[in-house]
């Protein structure tokens, strides 16, 4: 068939009855209308809206649904499936058929690929060999249609998707459509393409995106930060090579915060007497 026509919403004329659906007339190719995807009151030589895919079977077939995500348009779809050698089958509204979003469109690193449950931003796509798959938005397309963020977002919690995840940092879209951009100084641990995360806003800039943290507040983030620090004391004897000179990036590896931070949760420890400075390094106190 011409596959120009998967993945999109044609006009289709209902020629007749078959068994367990309806034949269609769509541009001249005829296809199959599954009783499952069509409307009770559908009728003979009644012209439909219908959604153009290709069925489990390999099949060209048609839905009276029609998926938010297109060749035309993009729209969230649940995981349903995650494969390590193909890549993750997405549910895009279609009965019985999940659509592929292939390895090569997701992250390098697995750690991060998404899990059942979680949400991509795709569109559709025809590859070579005629298969309909499922591609995610990339960043010059969010950049395209930009929705403005306001400026009393800022120190607002907010709920967002993740729709790239790299080591420079996570970028997600809020509900409102708003992009927005954590650092992975902001973070404790990378999160996942399609993961839904709750943050905070610390930043609208002047182009209508936001910066995004999912880090305490400092005051609530100094108790935690010293806790983990005071952990990691515990289970290396007592003693770490780290103290208030040591090098930014050796504390970022290892704690996954600023330097800032920790030397705000290395205070707090001192202040309470936990531990001390000695010879370029930190220690447990004795009395502590």
């Amino acid at each position: 068939m011409n596959h120009n026509l998967l993945g999109t919403i044609q006009k289709a004329k209902v020629e007749k009855k078959i068994t367990n659906g309806f034949m269609l007339d769509v541009q001249g190719e005829k296809l199959v209308l599954p009783d499952e995807a069509a409307r009770e009151d559908i009728e003979l030589n009644q012209e439909v809206d219908v959604f153009i895919y290709v069925d489990k079977n390999g099949k060209p077939a048609a839905s009276m649904e029609q998926p938010q995500p297109s060749r035309d348009s993009y729209g969230w779809a649940e995981v349903k499936e995650v494969v390590p050698h193909i890549g993750a089958f997405v549910d895009i509204g279609l009965e019985h058929k999940d659509i592929l979003v292939s390895k090569d469109d997701l992250p390098l690193l697995k750690t991060v690929w998404p899990k059942e449950g979680d949400h991509l931003f795709v569109s559709l796509e025809v590859d070579k060999k005629g298969r309909l798959l499922a591609e995610p938005i990339s960043e010059g397309e969010v950049m395209d249609d930009l929705e403005q963020a306001p400026d009393d977002l800022l120190n607002q919690d907010v709920m967002a998707r993740v729709y790239k995840a790299t080591k420079a940092g996570t970028a997600v879209l809020t509900g409102e459509g708003y992009r927005g951009f954590i650092h992975p100084t902001e973070r404790k641990e990378e999160p996942r393409l399609g993961e839904t995360l709750q943050a905070r806003v610390i930043d609208v800039k002047k182009d209508g995106t936001i910066n995004l943290s999912l880090r305490p507040m400092k005051q609530e983030s100094r108790k935690e930060d010293a806790e983990v620090i005071f952990d990691y004391l515990l289970e290396n004897d007592g003693v770490m090579p780290f103290h208030d000179k040591s090098d930014a990036e050796e504390i970022r590896d290892t704690f996954h915060i600023s330097k800032s931070a920790f030397k705000r949760a290395l205070g707090k420890l001192m202040k309470e007497n936990k531990v001390e400075q000695q010879d370029n390094r930190t220690v447990i106190k004795h009395d502590s």
